[in-house]
């Protein structure tokens, strides 16, 4: 009995394309984001597949960091506005700076979580 095997690419006759240096790199760089090699990345675009940019997973990373400060942030501000005794020992420009202090904190964050997800839009 005669199996047919389909051959493996590596034993198949590649396709060359000329290209400037350039645009070599552009193509590995948009290979590299959509998690291909440039090899699989050329056939997948020349099939006419669509391919799929993934996700930078460090820049995903950060912005759970990001997100759980502030939730930590908001915790602790709804503990601290719930501590009565907290509030009877600060006086009332104290307790003003304290709450723009922590408003503040958020802010920045806010920030940074905004410009981690521009940089992952980008990529």
């Amino acid at each position: 009995m005669k199996f047919d095997s389909a051959p493996n690419r590596k034993s198949t006759t590649p396709i060359k394309v000329c290209c400037t240096p350039d645009e070599r790199q552009a193509i590995a760089d948009k290979a590299g984001q959509c998690g291909l090699s440039v090899s699989n990345f050329l056939r997948t675009v020349g099939l006419g597949s669509g391919v799929v940019s993934v996700v930078d997973h460090r820049k995903v990373d950060e912005l759970v960091r990001i997100n759980g400060d502030l939730g930590r942030l908001g915790g602790l501000l709804k503990l601290w506005l719930a501590n009565e005794a907290h509030f009877q020992s600060i006086s009332g420009q104290g307790f003003k700076d304290q709450i723009l202090a922590t408003i503040s904190d958020i802010n920045a964050n806010q920030a940074s979580l905004k410009a981690i997800i521009k940089q992952v839009v980008k990529s």
